[in-house]
This record gives C-alpha cells, sequence and structure tokens, in this order.
C-alpha cells in the first residue's frame, strides 16, 4: 500500500511529465485539440490508477503506456463509428503558413503523418522524446530489436519523404 507521501510524490511527478505526454500525444493525433483530450483522458486514468503504479519502475513508462492503450481504444471505439466533417472537407479549411520555418515544420509533420504508426511511434519516443530502446520496448509491447529496426526504418523512410537521403540528417 502507498502512503499519502509518495502518492503525492508521484502525482507532483506527473504533472512534470505533463509536457512528454503532450509530445508522445502528438504522434497519434494530428489536431492539437485531439491531442489535448488524449493527454487529460490519459491523465484521468492515471490518476485514478496511482495506487497500482509499482514504486522503483519509471513512471515517464507508465503513462505513456496508458496512453498508447488508450489511443488504441479509441480507434477501435471510432471505426465502428462517423462524426463530423469528412477529412477531405477539414483540409480544405485550413491557411497556408506562409513563414518558411512553418512551411519547412509542416513538410516534416507531413512526412511524419505519412510513415506507419509503429514507426512514427518509435521516431517520436527515442528521437524526440529521448526514451531508451529498453522503455520504449515496454511502451510498445515488444523486443528491443524490433524497436531499433522500427527507428532504422522509419528513419530511413522520413529521410526519402524529405529528400534527405544523406549521412549528415539530424535524424540519423
Amino acid at each position: 500500500m502507498t502512503t499519502p507521501r509518495a502518492e503525492l510524490a508521484a502525482q507532483s511527478e506527473v504533472v512534470e511529465l505533463i509536457p512528454a505526454l503532450r509530445a508522445f500525444a502528438r504522434t497519434f493525433c494530428q489536431k492539437p485539440e485531439e491531442a489535448d483530450d488524449l493527454v487529460q483522458e490519459t491523465l484521468t486514468r492515471a490518476l485514478a490508477n496511482l495506487d497500482k503504479f509499482e514504486p522503483g519502475t519509471r513512471l515517464k513508462s507508465w503513462l505513456f503506456t496508458i496512453m498508447r492503450n488508450t489511443f488504441c481504444t479509441r480507434v477501435k471505439k471510432s471505426s465502428r463509428e462517423t462524426v463530423g466533417l469528412p477529412d477531405v472537407i477539414t483540409t480544405r479549411l485550413t491557411t497556408e503558413a506562409s513563414q518558411e520555418w512553418t512551411v519547412q515544420a509542416d513538410e516534416v509533420r507531413r512526412a511524419l503523418n505519412r510513415l506507419p504508426e509503429h514507426h512514427r511511434e518509435m521516431l517520436v519516443l527515442i528521437v524526440m522524446l529521448g526514451e531508451r530502446y529498453e522503455d520504449a520496448a515496454e511502451i510498445c509491447g515488444c523486443a528491443v530489436g524490433t524497436v531499433k529496426s522500427r527507428l532504422s526504418r522509419a528513419r530511413q523512410q522520413l529521410r526519402r519523404e524529405l529528400g534527405e537521403m544523406g549521412n549528415d540528417s539530424p535524424l540519423g
């Protein structure tokens, strides 16, 4: 049984991890508001089950696993229902950015979104969030070797998508 002091410490650590959760949520959700909803649902589930967290393990990995499972559940549910405007219509409602850096960031975001989900997930976990291979394997429920091969393939595919096959890319 956890003590009130340990639970309070864990709650504080959860709050500190919100920026990392937001970044991870963006791998699953293209729209910022959907990513925020996923973070909120993850936090709600995590705080409700904080007593099930095992002290001595990585809280960040535990939260990322909850988020991944929450997203997978959402996808299963949403595949059975259609709500709102079709995607084709919503893409016409956006205004393109004029700054070059914003355009480049959009190119990278679109290239990331074209990657298979399991490849994109590895890039975000390891390259962008700095997770260790072992932790990414635990979060995604696969072997460390699978993590490494997915990451390698993701980097190669992203370079191809961006037309940068040289090794001087920051992804390599």
